[in-house]
């Protein structure tokens, strides 16, 4: 599945989900070596671990952030 993100730095977000538990997660611009983290560390976790670990995560002064971003990705595919 391929996510818009809004409100950050970051143009797209692809995941591969199967069976309820993430495969895969790949970020287009922003924080580069962040982005890699975040993708490393949900990889394998289930859909509503991630969620409920991301959601609302704010960046600086910004209502969202990339990870709050993958949750709310994360909840379209739920």
């Amino acid at each position: 599945m391929k996510y818009q993100p809004k409100g950050v730095c970051s143009s797209a977000i692809d995941i591969d989900v199967q069976d309820g538990i993430i495969r895969s997660v790949s970020f287009t611009g922003g924080c580069n070596g962040n982005l890699q983290g975040i993708s490393s560390l949900v990889k394998g976790m289930k859909v509503e671990d991630a969620i409920s670990k991301l959601k609302g995560i704010k960046c600086g002064f910004k209502s969202t952030s990339c990870p709050d971003q993958l949750a709310q990705a994360l909840e379209s595919i739920k």
